[in-house]
């Protein structure tokens, strides 16, 4: 009788186990996989309609959309980001986006901001048509995607952006060729006068390079706003071409104002203290990347110390601190 129930209970654990391995696919059914010339394209639904993208097989999620609702954001990354929309001193009119991901930024953008000419860039075809085909990403007279590199589109601009996002990301890191000095120069020459740039990038210790990230942000930009992403190692970089010296207050200021005239569905002005760190003074900790470190050598030398690391909402291997946005 005993060796009856054993197997009794191994039959029940393992249909158990079958069920809920059942369960687990149908709440993340695979809409799409393909390997580009780029990442491994993989795009998932849950059974609440969200759709997932990510750029390797279990990997981080690049994007995260509710199709139909481009006011939906599912990191917090982004709305973090959209405080720098209130350091452009007129409503942006041109707005530059490099890395298109599923492109919910760009839809939540031109839902609030109708008027606006945005120019998305993404160096991946693929990932330009996943995001029409699986994320509800549409263009537009005036929201047009262009399938090029983020470096080449910037350097090439003819007409200054209000504010630029660099939010472009691999599988696992930012590529190399727009860290660099000689890239945020172009950056910088593409932004406004009055304009802003508003990156994203990882803080330690997912990033051994972020240090240098803000360093080189330093030696090109006259002023540098930094904000934490809470409950992720994102970090979010708010850079001007001009001098504007804010402190927490004034930039919570700001962001209500916008945040007001806009109706966002969030506060864009939930800044804690800790959150801000005034930072255009320049550091000593990390050193200028150069179009030197872009080197296959350099980034193979870099690969080595950020291996564990992954995409660009944070996400990551057990030994790193696991986020979402």
């Amino acid at each position: 009788m005993a060796v009856l129930r054993v197997r009794l209970l191994a039959s029940f654990m393992l249909l158990a186990l079958l069920a809920l391995t059942g369960l687990a696919s149908a709440a993340d059914k695979v809409l799409y996989e393909k390997v580009s010339a780029f990442n491994n394209i993989i795009v998932t639904e849950d059974e609440s309609g969200l759709r997932v993208l990510r750029f390797e097989k279990n990997g981080a999620r690049q994007s995260i959309a509710k199709p139909g609702d481009p006011a939906y954001l599912g990191f917090a990354y982004t709305k973090v980001s959209f405080v720098g929309l209130a350091l452009a001193a007129e409503e942006p009119r041109r707005i530059m986006i490099v890395g298109l991901g599923g492109g919910t930024m760009p839809m939540f953008l031109r839902h609030y901001y109708p008027n606006a000419t945005i120019d998305v860039v993404d160096i991946d075809p693929d990932v330009v048509h996943v995001a029409k085909e699986y994320f509800g990403f549409r263009e537009d007279a005036k929201l047009r995607a262009h399938v090029d590199d983020g470096r080449k589109f910037v350097e090439s601009a003819r007409e200054p952006y209000d504010v630029i996002f660099l939010d472009a990301f691999g599988a696992r890191t930012v590529p190399p060729h727009l860290t660099t000095v000689e890239f945020m120069r172009a950056v910088k020459r593409a932004v406004g006068p009055d304009g802003v740039v508003i990156g994203n990038i990882w803080g330690r210790p997912a990033n051994p390079l972020y240090d240098s990230m803000v360093r080189t942000y330093q030696e090109v930009f006259e002023e540098l706003f930094i904000l934490d992403v809470p409950g992720t190692t994102n970090k979010i970089l708010l850079a001007l071409p001009r001098k504007q010296p804010l402190d927490r207050i004034e930039l919570i200021q700001l962001a209500r104002k916008t945040g007001a005239a806009k109706r966002f569905g969030f506060d864009l002005a939930a800044i804690e203290d800790d959150q801000f760190t005034y930072s255009s003074r320049k550091g000593k900790a990390g050193r200028v990347l150069r179009d030197a470190d872009a080197t296959p050598a350099a980034k193979a030398r870099d690969a080595d110390t950020s291996s564990s690391v992954r995409a660009r909402d944070g996400d990551a291997t057990p030994s790193v601190k696991s986020i979402t946005r």
